[in-house]
């Protein structure tokens, strides 16, 4: 599976054109105090943890991934700056170590005290993985979610709340190259550089707004979030294949698919650099069965696939020799897609749209966007579910599935009325 990536948020290449930039705003170009030595061996990195104990405060952190390179997601750079100890860059990896024990005095060093990340929900995984977790979180891009902000990358937010401009940077670059360049080292340095100065004006802001015990309920559903279990067909989320519907071309899919995940897994390599979606979909539609035959196809033409070409023709036989092709649709526990609700089940349908339409008054209200005061899946199966309660208590049903379904108690406070509103305008309408 190859997914279009979203931006970066803390790439400082996103959301701001040279002819958008206010006038005041001072060009931050290197570090106050210079480009810290990268840490790479374990004394290297020990002392870094020796130095970050010796400042005080919170901890501004952001990692670097290989994203669109690497099959994985780890870290392979790790950014911190604390005050009183300045900015230390760290390698994660390629010590022949476990990056587990390599990271461990880091890890003690930060044990206590707030971590200030941006998009934290990017980072945190990767830093998980190398034995990093925050015992307080604060997540600036999230904060200017909750302020109302409609730009939260990293160089709007420094701009507008700073008055700086961070210059643009690598954030899409393989960072698993060796070694690193001097200026992408800079540019990792400057992302963690203003990181608590931003924190304490987009805590000032919400502050003002009286959303300071929102924004601590997020960031500590988000510090303690575990995500669910990946689905098991991930290869039907292939671009593309909507265009695929019978089933042996769907097998066809899920071989190819399989195949590509198992290379890219062991070599460790992003799946699109093994074979691109478009060339998969391809591939299952024209089912050839000849090396020549695939070998025509564009993509698979080239020198590259020409020596994979047997592996991938392989993955086609065994499609064709699938005695139990694939259906055309994922069996799901959920409802399905909103498009198909007003011929299966028009009084859901009508739910959703009242719902919707409470929740983006609320939104306007409160001047928060409605994602992130109740998730659309959630919304979504309180309206494809719901059966009034045989007690009458609207609102006791609502602020029950809600509760179940972790939204957080201040979203509860907001939301319920809305859609208890909704749920119940819309049942009259059906009476």
């Amino acid at each position: 599976m190859t997914e279009a990536l979203p931006p970066d948020p803390d790439d400082t290449d996103t959301g701001l054109d040279a002819e958008e930039l206010e006038p005041e705003a001072i060009p931050l170009l290197t570090p106050a105090d210079g480009v810290p030595a990268l840490s790479v061996s374990r004394s290297e990195i020990a002392a870094a943890a020796e130095l970050l104990a010796s400042g005080h405060g919170p901890f501004a952190v952001d990692a670097e991934r290989a994203s669109g390179f690497r099959y994985s997601n780890r870290a392979y750079l790790v950014q911190i700056r604390r005050a009183g100890a300045g900015t230390v860059l760290i390698d994660p990896v390629n010590h022949g170590d476990s990056p587990i024990d390599v990271m461990a005095p880091v890890a003690a060093a930060m044990a206590e005290d707030e971590w200030v990340l941006h998009a934290a929900d990017q980072d945190l995984p990767c830093l998980a993985e190398i034995g990093m977790r925050p015992a307080r979180l604060y997540d600036t891009e999230l904060a200017g979610r909750l302020a109302g902000f409609e730009r939260v990358n990293l160089a709007a937010m420094v701009q507008r709340l700073l008055g700086l401009h961070l210059m643009k940077g690598h954030g899409a670059a393989d960072w698993s190259k060796r070694p690193l360049p001097d200026d992408w080292l800079n540019y990792a340095a400057l992302d963690v550089e203003v990181l608590l100065e931003l924190r304490d004006a987009i805590a000032a802001v919400l502050e003002e707004q009286g959303k300071t015990d929102w924004a601590a309920q997020e960031f500590e559903h988000l510090r303690t979030f575990e995500a669910s279990p990946t689905r098991r067909d991930r290869w039907r989320r292939t671009s593309g294949i909507h265009k695929v519907r019978n089933p042996r071309a769907l097998a066809a899919v899920r071989e190819l698919w399989t195949t590509r995940d198992h290379i890219a897994r062991r070599r460790d390599i992003a799946p699109g650099r093994i074979l691109p979606d478009a060339a998969i979909v391809n591939a299952a539609t024209a089912d050839p069965d000849t090396v020549e035959k695939l070998t025509a196809l564009p993509i698979f033409g080239g020198s590259k696939q020409r020596r994979s070409a047997q592996v991938w023709l392989d993955a086609l036989n065994r499609a064709r020799e699938n005695t139990d092709p694939p259906d055309d649709a994922e069996t799901s526990n959920g409802p399905p897609p909103p498009s198909r609700w007003a011929r299966r089940k028009p009084e859901a349908a009508a739910r959703l749209e009242a719902a919707r339409a409470a929740l983006s008054a609320v939104s306007e209200r409160v001047t928060v966007p409605a994602e992130n005061l109740i998730t659309p899946e959630v919304v979504r199966r309180l309206c494809w579910d719901w059966q009034p309660p045989e007690s009458g208590d609207v609102t006791a049903a609502v602020e029950e599935f809600l509760t179940e379904a972790r939204v957080r108690p201040w979203q509860r406070e907001l939301v319920v009325p809305a859609l208890v509103d909704a749920l119940s305008g819309a049942a009259a309408q059906d009476d």
